[in-house]
């Protein structure tokens, strides 16, 4: 049965976790990947059967930021930046699979449960009660998920891009808005379950890879009004991503700065996309995972949308006030996926001003 990208990342738990942290100096960088510019220096966290590598700054109340894919805790060296300053203790991973952390190519020891206690064990492992957990893209599942897994442990929850996924037991919307994807078999998340199929692909030519995903607007990819001008029977449409990296130029507006995109080029280059790639594989079992976790969410949530992201649009948070307590949203205009990374001073400035009201 084909996945619905809305739903499955919508419908967004507890192993023996260790608590020992070492230096950079103390364990090398495995398969060359090197630490990431523009950041603290990282350490690594044993958690939940894992090394993880974790960069931190202020101090204050924590704030655990949760990268996407194909992403980096690197994806959030400038929130870093801007809640240290403000009084927060800032701690981002290289989550599971990806970059310093790495982890096992088994798809069968990626889930949301695991997922959630890797961050319970960085708590853990640094000795915090509750944190804020913000997360983008795959990030923000995680996030919500972690709201109805281990609600003790969150003060709040930031999702960026995602929803929280609404609960069975409430009516369904109302005319929600229709999605602009046309659904096929070759949507992308359909592709990227095959092992070695989307690898072939994007490891094919790591940077071109990069151009690709982390671009805006271009031609149609991440503009919302060039998107529903498209044919229905384009890979746009369909969201056919792996066709679409296969064509000689690609479709897409950089944005980021070459120091930016080599460092995500190499680190990939590196590590491959496997790790990455198995959160997807991974996804089928999360609806058991979360089947018995409370529906409703009772920490302070925040919700930001961006304009120009088709496939998770801003009018995915519609009725989330239903089933969460205390629920604020906010709309980045002229943005597309890569909201913290396009618009990162617009995104800071919300994330502070509702860390000072609702946690500060």
């Amino acid at each position: 049965m084909l996945i619905n990208r809305r739903k499955f990342l919508k419908s967004s738990a507890v192993a023996g976790i260790g608590v020992a942290t070492y230096p950079m100096a103390s364990q090398s960088a495995s398969n060359n990947v090197r630490p990431a510019p523009m950041m603290p220096n990282p350490v690594f966290i044993d958690t939940n059967g894992i090394s993880m590598a974790v960069y931190e700054k202020g101090e204050g109340p924590a704030i655990v930021f949760c990268h996407g894919f194909p992403e980096l805790a690197f994806s959030w060296r400038s929130q870093i930046d801007a809640v240290a300053a403000a009084g927060y203790h800032a701690i981002a991973p290289d989550q599971r699979g990806y970059g310093l952390t790495g982890g096992p190519s088994n798809p069968e020891l990626y889930d949301m449960g695991i997922f959630c206690d890797d961050l319970v064990g960085i708590l853990d492992a640094r000795g915090i009660d509750r944190a804020v957990f913000c997360g983008h893209d795959w990030g923000g599942a995680l996030v919500w998920a972690m709201a109805r897994l281990h609600p003790d442990r969150c003060l709040g929850i930031i999702g960026l891009n995602v929803a929280a996924g609404r609960p069975g037991d409430l009516p369904p919307l109302e005319n929600p808005e229709p999605s602009l994807i046309i659904q096929t078999p070759n949507f992308y998340m359909a592709t990227f379950i095959p092992p070695g199929r989307a690898e072939a692909i994007l490891e094919a030519d790591v940077r071109k890879t990069f151009d690709f995903f982390l671009t805006r607007g271009g031609t149609g990819i991440w503009d919302r009004e060039a998107f529903a001008q498209l044919s229905e029977d384009t890979a746009e449409r369909q969201m056919n991503l792996l066709a679409i990296l296969q064509r000689d130029n690609p479709p897409g507006e950089t944005f980021l700065s070459e120091e930016v995109m080599a460092y995500f080029t190499q680190t990939f280059e590196a590590t491959g996309f496997t790790g990455g790639l198995n959160w997807y594989r991974g996804a089928a079992k999360m609806g058991a995972i979360l089947a018995d976790a409370p529906t409703r969410i009772e920490v302070p949530s925040l919700y930001i949308g961006a304009e120009n992201d088709v496939i998770l649009p801003p009018s995915s948070a519609d009725g989330m006030e239903d089933f969460v307590s205390d629920f604020e949203r906010h709309t980045v205009m002229d943005s597309g996926h890569w909201t913290q990374q396009e618009k990162p001073e617009e995104v800071n400035r919300v994330i502070v001003d509702w860390l000072n009201r609702k946690i500060g």
